[in-house]
């Protein structure tokens, strides 16, 4: 706990089985009060280990739900556990586990409502192997979103975030895309919300193991992150309406 606020990590995992245990003894367990894994019918023994090394709490998807489909089960399950804060952290070691205390404590000291692990303040991310066409997409979309969302974060495509469990209470996150979409649906709901979203240097790592979509999914995805900054712009100059945008409470 931090400031008597109980942290969960939540981990959405796919075929995490070969860097699991690495990310896993790495997260801050002085702070860290729970750990999910939901296991998005992996084709390797990912939820197996999960339970052999520890982690008390782990889901099996029946069916493969998506990457945003993974996320809802995570925050579901974190809420269900009393949380306060919840850290999503993916499984595959391409975030480091050791910046959890920065994020939470952001969030623990009512400075904050969420927290992203950013890759682009400063050099990290070319430097950790970043693919040079992934590096130039994610600036030309960032400024795109900054311009239609009127924002000024380095990056929203990042996978390391903490969330206040308001957020979690208020966001309609079950009306977003089950796909890779969903982080920046999820984002686009919190800023229209009126929430400032506070950046921490995040260093990165690509490798083999590493979890990564490819050439053609992720321009499916740009397209989708396009869309979603547009139908922001114009909800907010009342030109459209959308359910997304609406509190849970």
């Amino acid at each position: 706990m931090l400031n008597g606020k109980k942290i969960v990590a939540v981990l959405p995992a796919y075929n995490a089985a070969k860097t699991l245990e690495q990310t896993y003894n790495e997260i801050p367990f002085d702070i860290v009060d729970d750990v999910v894994l939901v296991d998005d019918r992996s084709k390797d023994n990912t939820a197996t280990l999960a339970t052999s090394i520890g982690i008390k709490h782990v889901i099996i998807h029946e069916q493969n739900r998506g990457y945003g489909g993974n996320q809802k089960s995570c925050y579901k399950k974190a809420l269900e556990l009393n949380a306060d804060i919840v850290i999503m952290l993916h499984p595959d070691y391409q975030y480091t586990p050791k910046l959890i205390p920065s994020m939470a404590h952001l969030i623990a000291a009512n400075l904050y409502h969420v927290v992203l692990g950013s890759r682009i303040l400063g050099n990290g991310a070319l430097r950790g192997g970043m693919p040079v066409y992934k590096y130039i997409a994610n600036r030309i979309l960032t400024f795109t979103q900054n311009i239609l969302v009127g924002q000024k974060l380095s990056e929203y495509h990042t996978g390391y975030r903490a969330f206040s469990k308001e957020i979690l209470e208020r966001v309609n996150f079950d009306t977003d895309s089950d796909d890779f979409v969903f982080d920046n649906e999820m984002l686009s709901q919190i800023i229209y919300l009126g929430y400032e979203i506070a950046e921490v240097t995040c260093p990165t790592k690509y490798f083999e193991e590493a979890s990564s979509i490819n050439f053609k999914r992720s321009a499916v995805y740009g397209l989708g992150v396009l869309r979603v900054s547009l139908v922001h712009r114009l909800c907010k100059w009342g030109l459209l309406k959308n359910k997304m945008y609406l509190p849970k409470k």
